[in-house]
């Protein structure tokens, strides 16, 4: 349905005088602040300029509707809406516009993002979560257009599992009874991507409390609508989405971003019917501007029509919110000048406060390093280098740091033949910066709180000749079923998980036990389904999402590996996502369901921990010391282990798997055989047949990947047997080159290597089909023992003379 003003009376019964001078106000501040930014950026004293100019009140019609415990889940040009919550201030935004690494500063990302990316800090400094329901919450943003959208539909989906899942009322710190909007923004030409449509469908079948809004100013940088959408209008092609008094769906609305009280009504009546009824809304707010085009990378004067550029400067929303305010007599021209100016002034004012800031700790970096610099010259060789050094360096104008670092380190090289006390005063200021500059740029890529998963007590598991001996899927499911029970943050959801539970049966007639909303079925849409448990897991529950398998997270990466796995790293430790994605792989038959791309992961998920465990009974360990953490992971089960037997530890759901230390299967004294996973049993098998040939190899299964060998337990075994050979099925120069280069980098054992370090991967292909093409396309035991032999007939032909 489309809203237009209505009698003014109904939005002043809403909005009191007082209070849309304020709006006044709040525009026109963020208006100047996306003006002065953008003079900044050409000034050279910032990199790269985004802003919100043009789109100034519609947010202020969403902030108004937006309500304590609510979430946000939006874009980079959200600045008013931010700063009508109050959850910005002028002087943070340029803090950011300058990257600020100072998190009180730039409490957002603490300067490692560009401006416009927002985010409210839902930790105390100690990693403990504050009470969510009692602030305004912003999920921190990411700049993959749509990215924002499939994070959006868990935060609202929480909203449902908290009104639904009566054992969760006692969480009162994260929902009040499930009352929370998640209010989502995009940009019109950003609902083409997939991502978007898959949450709009996910939406309207969950029937979660989402709001979306769509800033239509036209363009997708310089391309018009009508190239983005068909008909040009995105709520024109989702009106099959609209509900009906029958049929349960969206309520689709479309309002003029200039028209003030049409968009204080619409998003105060969206806002409402989504907190009550838990009806997800569309508003598409049409004819807004942008005054300044997409960026500071281009003019839009190269792509708009002058036809455009003027109807943007006569429909402007701010130009029509001052018709809006004189015509109705709530002030006059002289009262709105006066605000604009006073706005104007304290932008400035705030600007030059975060300038003074930012560039004076840097300035006083600086002056430190250049005095030490000329303390060093005295009595050096280099004196006129460095003295020269230190002036070009005191005369920089707007400094970073880095000039200051790389003046001091190209200083250090040049002192390398000198000895002095001042030599060493500069060497330890240099180190100390380090440390600081780890801090600024470097840290929280993992928690650093002590729910860290490195920090998980030890709990072995129980296991004795009276353990039954199950199938291994068996032992899943007594895990799962014990943390059902006893924890009700904890749900589990994807493809098949809930009425047949899962493909595999892990969690078999555990939805008829505990409910459909802790164990639930989802449609086909692995990019939602991470989604889902990023939003839930930013709420503070516990989700495990499955991908069905593991060739199929291609689907669900760009959100892992944009939002989630950066999550507490973008955030400075400000915000916590701890979803863990189960998935299966490795052992199989054919192209798609035999998986193995660990070296995709690996350099993709850093940010998360990588779980490859041998079997059921090490996955379960693994699941319990990830649930005592607050870090994201992912676990790669066997897909060939779930009908193999297994002892069913008597302490199932209670024992814990300690990440990054590696376990060695079998001793040996000749040869180390490194690996993980299905690869273990086929390693170990080798093995056997080595031992016969007077071969003995020491078989180790890494357990992880990220964290990888923490206790150098691998290096240890090296530099007993002098040899090492890593096998996998992941794909030539995948995860065994990145174990190689782990232990060449950090176990120092070159030097005891009698032989030269290899590598024992898949072939570059998929596997083909059939057993035949396993066996032709993976590690074979046949592979690992001819491997073994050859290295070993290279070191004593006569003792193993050639095949």
């Amino acid at each position: 349905m489309t809203l237009k003003a209505q009698e003014k009376e109904s939005t002043l019964a809403l909005v009191s005088k007082e209070e849309i001078l304020r709006d006044f106000r709040v525009a026109v501040e963020s208006r100047h602040a996306s003006l002065m930014g953008r003079k900044e950026v050409f000034m050279g004293k910032a990199k790269f300029g985004i802003f919100g100019d043009g789109k100034e009140l519609a947010q202020i019609a969403m902030a108004k509707a937006f309500r304590k415990g609510d979430f946000r889940s939006g874009y980079y040009r959200d600045q008013t809406f931010m700063m009508a919550l109050g959850e910005l201030t002028v002087q943070q935004y340029f803090a950011q516009l300058y990257a600020h690494t100072n998190v009180e500063a730039e409490p957002a990302s603490a300067g490692r993002l560009m401006n416009g990316h927002f985010a409210t800090r839902s930790l105390n400094e100690d990693g403990t979560w504050k009470n969510l329901t009692e602030m305004y919450n912003s999920a921190a943003d990411i700049s993959p257009t749509a990215a924002q959208m499939p994070k959006l539909l868990g935060l609202a989906y929480a909203s449902k599992l908290f009104r639904e899942n009566k054992g969760l009322q006692e969480l009162t710190q994260f929902s009040n009874n499930g009352n929370e909007v998640a209010w989502g923004t995009i940009g019109n030409a950003s609902t083409s991507e997939g991502m978007f449509f898959e949450s709009i469908n996910a939406a309207g079948v969950l029937q979660v409390p989402m709001v979306i809004s769509i800033w239509d100013d036209g363009y997708g940088i310089s391309v018009p609508k009508e190239y983005h959408t068909t008909k040009g209008s995105i709520s024109e092609v989702l009106m099959g989405f609209q509900r009906t008094e029958n049929e349960k769906g969206f309520e689709i609305l479309k309002v003029n971003g200039w028209d003030y009280e049409a968009l204080v009504q619409a998003f105060d009546y969206a806002g409402e019917l989504a907190r009550n009824e838990h009806v997800p809304v569309l508003i598409h707010v049409e004819e807004m501007t942008q005054p300044q085009g997409h960026s500071t990378s281009g003019s839009h004067e190269r792509y708009k029509s002058a036809e455009r550029l003027k109807w943007e400067k006569d429909w402007d929303c701010i130009k029509k919110f001052r018709e809006y305010i004189i015509t109705t007599g709530l002030a006059s021209e002289e009262d709105l000048d006066k605000i604009d100016a006073e706005a104007k002034a304290e932008v400035k004012k705030q600007k030059e406060a975060a300038w003074a800031d930012f560039s004076g700790e840097i300035k006083k970096e600086l002056q430190e390093a250049v005095t030490l610099i000329r303390n060093t010259a005295e009595g050096s060789s280099q004196k006129a280098n460095l003295l020269q050094m230190a002036e070009e360096l005191a005369k920089s104008i707007n400094p970073i740091r880095k000039d200051v670092i790389s003046t001091v380190r190209k200083s250090l090289f040049l002192l390398r033949n000198d000895s002095s006390p001042a030599k060493e005063s500069l060497r330890n200021w240099y180190e100390n910066q380090k440390e600081q500059n780890h801090d600024r740029y470097s840290s929280h890529l993992y928690s650093e709180s002590d729910f860290s998963a490195l920090k998980v007590a030890q709990k072995p598991a129980k296991v004795d000749d009276s353990s039954p001996l199950v199938d291994g899927r068996e032992i899943l499911q007594a895990f799962f079923d014990y943390t059902l029970s006893n924890d009700p943050r904890f749900f589990a959801f994807g493809e098949d998980v809930g009425k047949i539970g899962d493909v595999n049966q892990a969690f078999a007639g555990l939805q008829a036990k505990h409910g459909e909303w802790r164990v639930t079925d989802t449609s086909i849409r692995e990019c939602t389904i991470v989604g889902q448990g990023i939003g839930t897991a930013l709420r503070g529950l516990r989700p495990i999402a499955e991908i069905q398998y593991l060739d199929y997270l291609l689907y669900g990466l760009q959100m892992l590996s944009d939002d989630l796995a950066s999550l507490q790293y973008r955030t400075k430790g400000g915000q916590k996502a701890p979803l863990i994605i189960r998935t299966r792989g490795h052992r199989l038959e054919g192209v798609w369901h035999a998986g193995s791309p660990m070296g995709m992961i690996l350099s993709t998920l850093r940010g998360m921990h990588v779980c490859v465990p041998r079997d059921m009974t090490q996955a379960a360990g693994m699941y319990k010391t990830l649930l005592e953490s607050d870090e994201p992971a992912i676990v790669v089960e066997c897909l060939n282990g779930y009908r193999l037997k297994e002892r069913l530890p008597h302490n199932i759901g209670q024992y814990t798997v300690p990440l990054g230390q590696p376990e060695i299967l079998k001793e040996g004294s000749d040869i180390t055989l490194v690996t993980y996973g299905s690869m273990c049993r086929i390693v170990f098998e080798a093995a056997q047949e080595l031992e016969e040939m007077g071969i003995s190899a020491e078989v180790i299964d890494v357990q992880t990947l990220l964290p990888f060998d923490l206790t150098g337990t691998i290096g240890e075994s090296i530099r007993k047997t002098n040899r090492v050979i890593f096998a996998d099925e992941d794909v030539p120069g995948g995860a065994s080159a990145f174990m190689l280069q782990q232990v060449m980098d950090h176990q120092d054992v070159f030097r005891y290597l009698d032989s030269e370090p290899q590598t024992l991967p898949a072939k570059a292909h998929r596997p083909a089909y059939s057993s035949d093409g396993d066996y032709f396309s993976k590690p074979s035991a046949d592979d690992v023992v001819e491997k073994v032999y050859q290295l070993m007939h290279e070191v004593d032909p006569n003792r193993f003379p050639e095949l």
